[in-house]
């Protein structure tokens, strides 16, 4: 009984049909619609970003200089782990750092970051909050008191993220005033850092002859603005780790070449 059981459940069997060319045509075309997405991505990916774990964001590795920017909001760092953070080929180049605010603030952890940055030998940079509402002179002077520069250093920045409800005019006015009188002090051109709406409004047309930090978060390419404008860094994460900060730090990227990078200093 188990063999004529078996006979019987073979004759059951059915065998799949052949499949029709137009099966097979519509197999071939969803296999080249794949293609060409995935070569149209590769095409438009031209910043070449990956995720990388260390940092907990992608990065465009298009470039080769990256670093981070600091404040006291990043809390007390910890700089011998921050200068051996490296995954692969990429690791921090340069560090950031808010120095001064207005006519009188200092930042809390300046002195310490810009004292720590020199001991591990990372590159460094010093910037300062513009407020509008208080005379550019006296932000010039807050600014000089507090950053000796050395050779090395990377320029300063002029950090415009507030209007502070004053007319375009005035604040446009006391930007050139602390533009004009940093680079006679350091003997360097300062940098404007600014978000793209800033740039717009306040830096397009007035100030084309100073280089550019630009924040853009929500970009995968500063092509629009970059041809434009001398855009030296660009801020693309405000989301990412570093080894040695506790919580998130915001991420930056040269825009030239390495053999640029050297050439960007206070001599």
């Amino acid at each position: 009984m188990a063999k004529r059981k078996g006979r019987a459940s073979a004759a059951k069997v059915k065998y799949l049909k052949p499949l029709p060319a137009k099966g097979w045509a519509i197999i071939a075309g969803l296999i080249l619609f794949i293609g060409a997405l995935i070569w149209w991505r590769d095409k438009k990916d031209v910043n070449q970003w990956e995720f990388i774990a260390k940092f907990g964001i992608k990065l465009p590795l298009r470039y080769a200089i990256h670093g981070i920017d600091v404040s006291h909001h990043n809390a007390k760092i910890n700089w011998d782990k921050l200068k051996k953070t490296r995954s692969e080929n990429v690791g921090i180049d340069f560090v950031y750092m808010k120095a001064t605010e207005g006519a009188t603030h200092l930042d809390r952890q300046f002195k310490r970051n810009w004292a720590e940055a020199k001991r591990v030998g990372m590159r460094r940079g010093a910037y300062h909050f513009y407020n509008p509402r208080v005379m550019s002179d006296r932000q010039v002077q807050n600014f000089i008191g507090q950053v000796r520069m050395e050779p090395g250093d990377l320029p300063p920045v002029l950090d415009l993220e507030t209007h502070a409800s004053k007319p375009d005019d005035i604040i446009i006015k006391g930007v050139k005033n602390w533009l004009e009188q940093i680079e006679a002090h350091y003997g360097v051109k300062p940098i404007i850092y600014v978000n793209e709406y800033f740039y717009k409004k306040y830096i397009a047309g007035n100030f084309d002859e100073y280089p550019l930090w630009l924040a853009g978060y929500s970009r995968t390419h500063l092509d629009d603005l970059a041809s434009d404008a001398h855009v030296l860094f660009w801020q693309h994460s405000e989301k990412g780790w570093a080894d040695g900060i506790r919580g998130f730090v915001d991420y930056n990227v040269f825009l030239h070449e390495p053999e640029d990078w050297a050439d960007l200093a206070n001599n």
